[in-house]
């Protein structure tokens, strides 16, 4: 454990004790204005907080999006406080009557901080961990982009050379996620990536000797991180002298990422609240309000008070951003000079275009041959590869089966390590056997920008992934999951690798485009149209994911109304569709082997290949009408997980074929024919269907 001083300038002054005692009160004022939220930790961070806003962050809080700033994660989301009265000191755009309006309806200063919504938030957090994770992404990114457009630089001497700062709390580190990207971290040599640690020995159940008792700071040691501990003053507060120190120590560690661990008192300076799990979650109530505001020489008649001094001194940061932003230009001026094919690629990403002609790189596969989807994906990624120099991604240690390499000759690796193709630049990311992580890690990495990021795993893995990909979607992230063995097709692998409920679950969850490809062609469809969505646009990106086979399915001939979500694979012969046949995936083949039963016959049968239920519901009536008439009521749907999402496709007449019950261990051609997908049933379904229209 380092604890090696820096020689720094940092004053303290009478000024900034002050302002770091107004946002104590500010903390509290709020939460009992509201009367619920969490003040302990907002009253114990403030000089953490403050020194990282005040004294170290690069930042403009005049354009909170500037390409050249350090970004700050608040993992532990439940203080958003913390991160919120910072904003608002500093002048990034949140004013007195946003504390106020604190936790209500319509306001700038939700619960949890949510990106998108109030300006300076980078990310949306509160699920403990998913902020580290996060901030992972975000510095792997960073030395991406940096590998992208000013590779050559020397250390420290790029415009895009930034750190990332994160604080975590006891709660973050519990949950499993953390561990995951704090190993991922270490193992990449991190040096961008700097968190502190409120180590205040207090969660929602009391002390934390409840759960925990292993040395965190010798577990982040050994996962090859540079860790440091600040001890607190005399008085148990945070000491700002010595969290610079550590800090400027972390900066000037560059081959590893630091951690910081600060022992801190929750809700100090509180009389009576310091130091209870009370403190944690609750209003401190009146009394202990009014007691606080005198132990910090405040009037405890008024709340939310803020001197036009503290006000005046803390909007200088105004000023500071505008000094370190016009620095900066000069030195972007110059690089732009030097580097002139790097400044038109940083142009185009950070436009977010695609380069000219870069769907002629896609293939065309042949009809007729059966070709696993997953391959398919990994022929697209290999040809948008070699054109599209942003888009990166891999695997959670799965990449031969999720067919993920975009590059075999470049993995990201940190300079060090044994295997040929590591590069710290690399285009194929080994996330491990992390997904949770992963998931929150691409998040961080499409927070951060200038890259377009993609990870694979089995889809029943996705479980593990499930609340980064709930916060992908809420943050509208165009993140790609690369999802393969979607079914029981997988085989002998059996119900633990088997996939029943997960496409329904996954279509549940609101703003996820959840894409699964009836063949080779369908998936070059699927992956043009991911990305020709990718946008940076707040609010119009959303992630997609691809439910991809491990087996060979046949090939038909390309068509382009696969990007509507849904299609017309084979129409009616000899009249009007009688009877519509639905199919996703792998299931579309059943649907036109019983189309063929069914027009032999004499039944006039229609096949609707519907990849992507999401695009097809954005379409309008009239196209969703010529694809799927109402007229025609006799409907089955064929798809081998739980029916749950077609009952609405099919209606009062329809028929569904699913699999309602887990899998089993056999070959997939064994399951699909033992679990009644087969041409013959969905034919015989369709006979009942139609009986059920005529009655």
């Amino acid at each position: 454990m380092s604890t090696k001083p820096t020689t720094t300038d940092f004053e303290w002054t009478a000024e900034d004790q002050r302002a770091v005692d107004t946002v104590r009160v500010l903390a509290a004022d709020a939460v009992q204005k509201v009367g619920n939220g969490h003040p302990g930790t907002a009253m114990s961070l403030a000089p953490a907080a403050y020194t990282l806003f005040q004294k170290v962050m690069r930042h403009d809080p005049a354009d909170a999006n500037w390409t050249g700033r350090d970004r700050f994660v608040l993992s532990v989301g439940h203080s958003s406080l913390t991160l919120y009265i910072q904003l608002y000191l500093a002048g990034f755009g949140l004013e007195l009557d946003d504390l106020k309006a604190f936790r209500t309806f319509g306001s700038k200063t939700p619960g949890h901080p949510e990106y998108g919504h109030t300006t300076g938030v980078e990310t949306t957090t509160g699920p403990l961990g998913q902020g580290v994770a996060n901030a992972v992404g975000m510095a792997m990114a960073a030395r991406y982009e940096r590998g992208l457009f000013d590779p050559r630089a020397a250390a420290g001497t790029s415009p895009f050379d930034h750190h990332v700062y994160c604080i975590a709390g006891d709660g973050c580190l519990q949950e499993g996620i953390s561990a995951e990207a704090s190993s991922t971290a270490g193992h990449q040599k991190l040096g961008n990536l700097i968190m502190l640690w409120d180590d205040n020995h207090i969660s929602i159940e009391g002390d934390t000797e409840t759960a925990v008792s292993e040395d965190t700071l010798k577990r982040y040691e050994a996962y090859g991180w540079h860790v440091q501990r600040v001890a607190p003053k005399e008085n148990g507060d945070l000491d700002p002298v010595a969290l610079h120190e550590a800090l400027e120590a972390a900066k000037a560690e560059t081959e590893r990422p630091s951690f910081i661990a600060m022992r801190s008192i929750i809700a100090w300076p509180a009389p009576n609240a310091q130091n209870t799990e009370a403190a944690h979650g609750s209003a401190l109530g009146a009394d202990e309000v009014a007691a606080t505001k005198r132990v910090l020489r405040f009037d405890p008649e008024k709340s939310f008070e803020v001197s036009d001094e503290v006000l005046a001194h803390t909007r200088g940061a105004l000023d500071r951003g505008r000094e370190l932003r016009s620095e900066w230009e000069k030195q972007y001026a110059a690089w732009r000079t030097a580097n002139p094919e790097h400044a038109a690629l940083f142009d185009r990403v950070a436009a977010g275009e695609l380069p000219e002609g870069w769907q002629e790189a896609l293939p065309v596969f042949e009809t007729g041959k059966a070709v696993a989807t997953r391959a398919a994906s990994g022929k697209v990624l290999q040809a948008l590869g070699a054109v599209v120099p942003e888009l990166w991604g891999g695997s959670a240690d799965l990449a031969g089966s999720n067919n993920t390499t975009i590059d075999k000759t470049s993995s990201f690796l940190p300079a060090g390590n044994p295997l040929p193709e590591a590069d710290p630049y690399g285009r194929t990311i080994h996330f491990g056997i992390r997904e949770h992580a992963m998931a929150a890690e691409m998040n961080g990495i499409q927070l951060h920008g200038n890259t377009r990021i993609y990870g694979g795993t089995f889809l029943v893995f996705s479980d593990y992934m499930r609340n980064a990909v709930r916060l992908s979607a809420l943050m509208h992230l165009p993140v790609t999951y690369v999802w393969t063995h979607d079914s029981i097709g997988l085989g002998e692998d059996g119900p633990t690798h088997q996939p029943v409920e997960h496409l329904a679950a996954l279509r549940a969850i609101p703003g996820l485009n959840l894409v699964r490809p009836a063949d080779a062609n369908e998936t070059v469809v699927a992956w043009r149209e991911i990305m020709r969505r990718w946008t940076k646009v707040y609010g119009k990106g959303a992630p997609h994911g691809l439910a991809l086979t491990r087996q060979g399915v046949p090939t038909y001939e390309l068509n382009e109304n696969a990007a509507r979500g849904g299609y017309v694979l084979a129409e009616a012969e000899g009249g009007e569709p009688q009877v519509i046949l639905i199919g996703t995936g792998s299931e579309v083949q059943l649907a036109v082997e019983a189309r063929e039963q069914l027009q032999a016959a004499g039944v006039p049968t229609r096949v609707v290949s519907v990849p992507c239920v999401e695009w097809f519901e954005e379409q309008d009536e009239a196209y969703r009408e010529s694809v799927l008439p109402r007229a025609v009521r006799a409907r089955v749907a064929v798809e081998a997980g739980i029916g749950l999402t077609w009952y609405r496709f099919v209606g009062d007449a329809g028929r569904i074929v699913s699999l309602e019950h887990f899998g089993a261990s056999a070959d997939g051609k064994v399951l699909f024919r033992e679990f009644g997908f087969t041409a013959d049933a969905v034919a015989e379904a369709a006979r009942e269907s139609l009986a059920a229209a005529q009655r």
